[in-house]
């Protein structure tokens, strides 16, 4: 006989639940990536929608003899444009209609919350990602159909921003319910780079057919995301509880019941036992014997289950949760530096580095891959070191000055560019990450809830939704300072890096927490004096003798 191949005895050594974890891991992270890849294409084909034709407009000449004559043209540099981004405010209507998007998704992601928690999470979802490919369709559909109407645009990101709302509450939610606390910084870092991946595939395709028909750049993730939304009606358990009944009616007395994880318990189960009038011992009674005993004979027993469903969260009683509005505030200028980057990036590499579209557009994504990384490295640390936010405070201290330099070497060459892509990606990410997923997973299961689990969804909502607000002001002001240089748009960047760290550092850290993490991660003893610059230049000493003020 063979032996057995070491892949197979990989393999079964799960068991189901094991199994169960990594569909539901592998899965959530798909459906996410896929909500990411349809709102890249808007920040890819910025640079084409408004682009300078006086390279590709030369004016016409015939010879006239041995004379050049040119004829007359009526055509303008800005004819190859897109109506009516063709215009000098282009870089205003641009930033209107992304702050359409993401206004109204910070609108809608209050609400989103509370409806997910009322809902079946499946149905919810997959709605919302039938709705949103249809949008996304829809706005490339603009191109074939030669629609120059910026009230078309402005609506269809209006209504795109509401329906991508049922995304983010309910994945985490899901992922939330079948990972517990334990290493929940490195799953749930790892799992994030699902907003990165989705942001570089989506650059990929709409960068593919930017410059040949742009339309196309909208119209493939929109049919990307709705074949994701099939995918989630078909296979996404919300639960682990959800398979108690699957395996309940439909398993044989000789297969046993798998051990499934009960973390985030969201209902209490009584079990009233009625007596038949028969000696014949059925699965349900072996089920209420202990394995180590002898089975006796007994009547047979009926199992009637009734589930007492504690209520949802209401939305002020979720803000009373510690934590819950400072790590709200806090990710609101996180996520303004982050979604600034997400729709100005590759506009930006376009006019600094003078690249392409295409080439801008390939380039950007090495900002998402240092947001991988960042992402991993800040969930490892936070288990580690078991203080989510000093990890949050000392990245965003690292990111202010880090934007600054990137805004100086920028236009030195690719190489530069590069490498300072990937540190600012992994810097302004890495805090966007982990208070988006293992922050809001803690809050959403916080001691106060007495095991209420029903609160995730719309603890998360609540994060998500205050964070989007930065998100929707970030690319707002991005197109109005730009007018004035792309400078102005860095400070505001750096600016907010340092109201976040306010924002967490005043309640979560202290100067000994800072100074350990950053000895950590500079590998000296943590007895080593070190000191940082005020703004006025002078040197602040960080004395490690100073009590610790952390609640986390």
């Amino acid at each position: 006989m063979a032996p057995v191949p070491p892949g197979i005895h990989l393999l079964v050594s799960f068991n189901k639940n094991q199994w169960y974890k990594a569909l539901t891991f592998v899965l959530t992270f798909l459906l996410y990536t896929s909500f990411h890849l349809s709102r890249k294409p808007i920040s890819i084909v910025k640079s084409e929608l408004h682009k300078n034709c006086s390279l590709v407009l030369e004016q016409p000449t015939v010879v006239i003899g041995s004379q050049y004559a040119a004829l007359p043209s009526h055509r303008t540099h800005m004819d190859c444009s897109w109506k009516p981004f063709d215009k000098s405010n282009y870089k205003q209507l641009l930033g209107a209609m992304d702050y359409s998007f993401l206004c109204a998704y910070a609108c809608g992601m209050y609400l989103s919350g509370i409806i997910g928690e009322r809902l079946p999470i499946r149905l919810y979802l997959t709605m919302g990602m039938l709705a949103s490919g249809f949008f996304t369709c829809l706005f490339g559909l603009g191109k074939i159909y030669n629609i120059h109407s910026m009230g078309f645009y402005i609506f269809i990101q209006v209504a795109n921003g509401l329906v991508q709302t049922t995304g983010w509450p309910s994945v985490v939610t899901c992922i939330g319910n079948w990972f517990g606390k334990g290493r929940r910084g490195l799953i749930m870092g790892l799992w994030n780079s699902h907003t990165s991946v989705g942001n570089i595939l989506g650059s990929l395709i709409a960068g593919h057919w930017v410059s040949s028909n742009w339309g196309l750049s909208f119209i493939v993730p929109g049919i990307i995301i709705a074949a994701m939304g099939i995918v989630c009606f078909l296979f996404l358990i919300e639960h682990p509880n959800d398979l108690k009944y699957l395996y309940l009616h439909g398993s044989s007395p000789n297969k046993s019941l798998p051990n499934l994880n009960q973390n985030g318990v969201n209902a209490q189960a009584e079990v009233h036992l009625q007596y038949k009038e028969n000696n014949l011992q059925s699965y349900d009674t072996e089920l209420l014997l202990p394995k180590d005993e002898v089975c006796v004979s007994v009547q047979q027993v009926k199992l009637v289950k009734s589930e007492l469903k504690p209520t949802a969260i209401s939305f002020m009683g979720a803000l009373q949760i510690p934590g819950v509005i400072e790590f709200s505030l806090c990710l609101l200028f996180a996520k303004l530096v982050s979604y600034t980057f997400l729709f100005w990036l590759p506009l930006y590499i376009t006019k600094a580095a003078h690249l392409d579209a295409k080439r801008a557009g390939d380039l950007s994504t090495l900002f998402d891959v240092g947001g991988i990384i960042g992402a991993v490295l800040a969930g490892v640390v936070s288990d580690k070191q078991g203080k989510r936010a000093t990890t949050c405070a000392v990245m965003l201290l690292l990111a202010a000055p880090t934007l600054y330099v990137f805004s100086m070497i920028s236009e030195l060459g690719l190489g530069p560019t590069i490498v300072m892509l990937l540190v600012c990606g992994g810097l302004v990410n890495g805090p966007y990450a982990l208070i988006t997923t293992a922050v809001s997973a803690d809050l959403g299961t916080h001691k106060s809830l007495k095991g209420n689990a029903r609160a995730l969804s719309t603890v998360t909502a609540i994060i998500d939704g205050t964070g989007s607000v930065g998100a929707a002001l970030g690319p707002l002001l991005a197109g109005l300072l730009s007018a004035g240089g792309w400078n102005h748009v860095f400070y505001m960047l750096m600016a907010s890096d340092f109201i976040a760290l306010l924002v967490v550092f005043s309640r979560f850290c202290s100067p000994c927490d800072i100074k350990e993490l950053l000895c950590t991660a500079l590998g000296v003893p943590r007895s080593t004096n070190l000191s940082l610059l005020d703004s006025t230049g002078a040197m602040v000493s960080i004395d490690p003798t100073m009590p610790h003020n952390t609640e986390r």
